[in-house]
């Protein structure tokens, strides 16, 4: 017999939860909306190859609100937000001093090669060199960060 105690389980969701896991998530009528809104090229974007493409991210992010600090800040509400702004996560200096407050040009340049956008950052990823791939990426972001249209 099994017996799982209270605190473990809560734990455990807590954890899955943080960890950018999927929920009920929007209904297709509204994500075609959601989609339709964003300005182009992401407008057009494949939103499933998008989420694909997040897998390479989420071992280190999240993008619910109020998302756990992993190796990397949560990216809720990131765009907009100046770069290296986000309170209690340790950013290399070199992200410190870009000046940069995320867009959808920014975080292409940033997904593209990171390193080569801010040298000597800390994030390790090596980036997504497809365009097409980015630009899905982006606007699954944007969809699921709470990017508003303006």
């Amino acid at each position: 017999m099994c017996v799982f105690r209270l605190p473990v389980v809560v734990t455990t969701c807590a954890v899955l939860a943080a960890c950018g896991g999927k929920g009920e998530g929007p209904a297709p009528e509204e994500l075609t909306a959601r989609l339709a809104s964003l300005p182009a090229p992401y407008n057009a974007a494949d939103l499933a190859n998008g989420e694909k493409k997040w897998l390479q991210c989420k071992s280190c992010h999240t993008l619910v609100e109020g998302g756990a600090i992993l190796t990397g800040p949560p990216l809720h509400g990131v765009f907009g937000r100046p770069a290296a702004t986000l309170p209690d996560f340790k950013y290399s200096e070199a992200l410190k001093v870009k000046g940069v407050t995320w867009d959808a040009a920014a975080m292409d340049a940033w997904i593209a090669d990171p390193r080569a956008y801010a040298p000597g950052t800390k994030m390790s990823f090596v980036g997504i060199q497809d365009a097409k791939e980015r630009t899905d990426l982006i606007a699954y972001l944007m969809i699921n960060t709470g990017y508003t249209p303006q």
